[in-house]
């Protein structure tokens, strides 16, 4: 599976953007999909995680409120849309792909096998 992903960029605090991730498995509606962030000098977290095919959706509670996963399985992508952002939501943003995802909840990097090269956010 190769993920590609798009749409980060730089923001004010209070803005929005909606980051994009293309994946090429044609097997994509039975994956578990996920957003995660890695910061300067922290360790890789999720962000918000999609049972694709049933759609139910888990986010960490930093995000909870404002940022929202979603699907479009006939293009195959996952999106993640963030607003009101805060200068803390600075990071690399990674788009993640498994067959099975975590038991529950939005899981940790080590429930996922694939990996997309990532996209910079930044909020000032």
């Amino acid at each position: 599976v190769q993920l590609v992903e798009s749409g980060g960029g730089s923001v004010q605090a209070g803005g929005s953007l909606r980051l994009s991730c293309a994946a090429s498995d044609y097997t994509y509606s039975r994956y578990c999909m996920a957003w995660f962030r890695q910061r300067p000098g922290k360790e890789r977290e999720a962000v918000a995680t999609i049972f694709t095919g049933g759609h139910n959706t888990y986010y960490a509670d930093s995000v909870k409120g404002r940022f929202t996963i979603s699907e479009d399985s006939a293009k195959n992508t996952v999106y993640l849309q963030m607003n009101a952002l805060k200068p803390e939501d600075t990071a690399m943003y990674y788009c993640a792909a498994d067959s099975t995802g975590p038991i529950f909840g939005v899981g940790t990097a080590s429930d996922f096998t694939y990996w997309g090269q990532g996209t910079q956010v930044t909020v000032s």
